[in-house]
């Protein structure tokens, strides 16, 4: 019924233990595949090293490997920063919430600037677009009920936007009244 290959599979035998080889080279493997910050290559290593143990007396220094793989050019913070920060405001969050998402992947206060700057710069831009992504005022089919209007709020609020540029995008019933928000905010 199964077939041979299924059956070994099962009984695989376990990983082998990891050394300064093959600890640079799953590195090397996950920055090839995957966009990072320093912090997150540490995370995924010592998530390695739990599952496969390390075959040595000493063990590695991770964050000496992630900061020669930053001196290489393969990992940039700041870069992932704006690649991120860019890809969040496009899809309409707010300042706080590129803000949240890049101190939760490991990016430090000061490449977290100019993400900082810029989403202050296009709130209205990422909150129009939210908008429009999810129906909201003037881009609804039909207006909403106050309480509708209510949870519309929260979802701009959670979303990561200012409250007085959510309140007039969510109480706006036609495209004329949001016409001149880059002059208000």
């Amino acid at each position: 019924m199964f077939s041979k290959s299924r059956s070994s599979r099962a009984e695989r035998r376990p990983p082998k233990p990891l050394n300064e080889t093959s600890l640079r080279d799953l590195a090397l493997h996950y920055l090839g595949r995957f966009a990072s910050t320093r912090a997150k290559l540490v995370q995924y290593l010592e998530r390695k090293l739990r599952e496969r143990g390390w075959d040595g007396d000493t063990p590695p220094d991770l964050v000496a490997l992630a900061d020669r793989c930053a001196e290489l050019g393969y990992v940039d913070d700041a870069a992932y920063a704006a690649m991120k920060g860019g890809s969040l405001l496009r899809r309409g969050y707010g300042a706080r919430r590129v803000e949240q998402a890049l101190a939760a992947a490991g990016v430090k206060e000061p490449d977290r600037g100019e993400m900082r700057e810029a989403g202050k710069d296009q709130a209205v831009t990422a909150a129009l677009a939210f908008a429009k992504r999810k129906r909201i005022g003037a881009f609804a089919d039909q207006p909403a009920d106050p309480e509708k209007r209510r949870k519309q709020l929260q979802a701009f609020i959670r979303a990561g936007h200012d409250f007085a540029l959510a309140r007039t995008i969510v109480f706006a019933d036609s495209m004329d009244q949001i016409a001149g928000l880059d002059e208000d905010f």
